[in-house]
C-alpha cells in the first residue's frame, strides 16, 4: 500500500482497533482521498454513519452557521433545537417521546435502564430481556453481556446478569424458553443484524413477536443504531414489519458524522424515566441537534429514501448476477443500502485488498463483506462499486479453490 504505516509513528494510542494503515485528509459526495492522495469509493461511510456522504454543501452550511452561534450549554436548561428533533423523530416514528445521548451504546444502554425500572416499577426485584444469538448492541458491560458475541464478552466477565438468549426468527424457541418465567420484561434485537452477518429477522415473525409481547406485558425494544434514519429505504427498519415497538434508539447516521444518538419511547415506556433517573453531559447539544435536524430534512428533501431502496437492490441484484455460480459464494442479502455478501470462508483480508483497489468496505461476522455507503450513492457510482469489487471477490475465491 502506498501510505506508510501510521501505527509505528503513534505510540500514545491505545491499541484497541486492528487499523489500516491509511489516515485521510479530505471527502467530497462518496469519496475520500488519503494523505498520500490517493482516491477511495467509500462504501464503509463511518460504519453506516456517514449518511450525507462528505461535506455535503447544505450540511456543511448548516453545521458553521451553529458553530457561530452555539455549540453546547447544558441539560439543565431548555434546547430549543432539541424540540425540533424530537417532534420531527416522533412523527416519523409514531412514538410519542425523546431522550437524547451522543452514542448507540449510550442509547442501547438507556433502553435497558428503561426496561429493568419498568419491571421495578411492576414490583420484579430482578427483571429480564430477552436478546438473541450473534447480536450485537455495544460495549459497555450491560450492552455487551446483550450482546451474541463471545470475542466481545472475553475478559470482561462477570457479565451483566439478566439476559435471556434465544434465536431469531423462532417464535416457538423465545415461547419455551420465557413460558416459566415471570421476570421476564421486554425483548431486545436488531431487525437486521449488523455485526452479526446482516441477518434479517422476518415479518411474520416480528409480527408474531408483537402479539407476544401485547400478551405478556413485555416491552418491545428495537436496536435501530444501524438500520435507522433510512438506511434500509424506510425510516426506520421496523417498518417493513408493520409493527409498533414500544422503545428504539438510534445513532450512527442521525447526525451524519456528528456524534447523535437518540431514545425514542411510546405510552408504555415514554414516562418510566423521572428526573434523575437518566442523563447526558454532551447528549441533546445545540450542534448534535442541528446536526440530526439537518440530516433528516436533507434525506427528505433530496430522496433519499427512495434512493437507498434502488441503490441498494441494484447492488445486490448485479452483485448476485456476477457472483452466481462461483466456487465460495454463499449469498447476497439485507436491504436497502445495508448489504452483506456471505462468502464460505473467512475473508477479513478482503478488507485490505480493497482498499488497495481503491474501495473502502468491512468484513463483519468473519465471512461476510459488508456495504454500508452513504445514502447519496448514485447508480453509476454503485456500478463502480461493483466493478471493483467483484473481480476482487473473484480472485479472492479462486484463490481459496486452487
Amino acid at each position: 500500500m502506498t501510505t506508510p504505516p501510521l501505527e509505528a509513528a503513534s505510540p500514545h494510542v491505545m491499541p484497541t482497533y486492528g487499523r489500516l494503515p491509511i489516515a485521510f485528509e479530505r471527502g467530497e459526495g462518496v469519496w475520500l482521498w488519503d494523505v498520500n492522495g490517493k482516491k477511495y469509493l467509500d462504501s464503509l461511510a463511518g460504519v453506516a454513519v456517514n449518511t450525507l456522504g462528505h461535506a455535503h454543501p447544505e450540511f456543511v452550511a448548516a453545521l458553521r452557521e451553529q458553530v457561530g452561534r452555539l455549540i453546547h450549554t447544558s441539560n439543565y436548561f431548555h434546547v430549543t433545537l432539541q424540540e425540533q428533533l424530537a417532534a420531527r423523530l416522533t412523527a416519523l416514528s409514531g412514538l410519542t417521546n425523546a431522550f437524547f445521548c451522543s452514542t448507540g451504546l449510550e442509547a442501547n444502554e438507556a433502553m435497558i435502564k428503561i426496561a429493568r425500572k419498568f419491571g421495578h416499577d411492576k414490583g420484579i426485584t430482578r427483571p429480564k430481556i430477552v436478546v438473541y444469538e450473534h447480536a450485537f448492541h455495544g460495549r459497555s458491560l450491560a450492552t455487551l453481556s446483550a450482546t451474541g458475541n463471545p470475542k466481545v464478552q472475553a475478559g470482561f466477565g462477570p457479565l451483566v446478569e439478566g439476559f435471556v438468549r434465544v434465536p431469531i426468527n423462532d417464535i416457538a424457541a423465545i415461547k419455551q424458553i420465557t413460558q416459566d418465567d415471570p421476570d421476564v420484561v421486554a425483548v431486545m434485537f436488531e431487525v437486521i443484524q449488523g455485526e452479526g452477518g446482516i441477518h434479517e429477522m422476518q415479518a411474520q415473525y416480528l409480527r408474531e413477536l408483537r402479539a407476544l409481547c401485547d400478551e405478556r406485558g413485555w416491552l418491545m425494544l428495537i436496536d435501530e443504531v444501524q438500520t435507522g434514519i433510512a438506511r434500509t429505504g424506510k425510516w426506520f427498519g421496523f417498518q417493513w414489519a408493520g409493527i409498533q415497538p414500544d422503545v428504539i434508539s438510534l445513532a450512527k447516521g442521525l447526525g451524519s458524522g456528528v456524534p447523535v444518538g437518540a431514545v425514542l419511547a411510546g405510552p408504555a415506556a415514554a414516562g418510566v424515566f423521572k428526573p434523575g433517573n437518566h442523563g447526558s453531559t454532551f447528549g441533546g447539544n445545540p450542534l448534535a441537534m442541528r446536526a440530526g435536524v439537518e440530516t433528516l430534512r436533507i434525506i427528505e428533501q433530496s430522496g433519499l429514501l427512495a434512493n437507498a431502496s434502488a441503490i441498494g437492490e441494484h447492488i445486490r441484484t448485479r452483485v448476485r448476477q456476477e457472483l452466481e455460480g462461483t466456487a465460495g459464494f454463499v449469498e447476497v442479502r439485507g436491504q436497502g443500502l445495508l448489504i452483506g455478501i456471505e462468502l464460505a470462508h473467512s475473508c477479513g483480508d478482503l478488507m485490505g485488498l480493497a482498499a488497495e483497489a481503491g474501495l473502502l468496505l468491512s468484513v463483519t461476522a468473519d465471512r461476510v463483506v459488508r456495504l454500508v455507503p452513504p445514502l447519496i450513492i448514485t447508480q453509476a457510482e454503485a456500478d463502480q462499486l461493483v466493478g471493483i469489487l467483484v473481480p476482487l471477490i473473484q480472485r479472492f475465491l479462486a484463490a481459496k479453490s486452487a
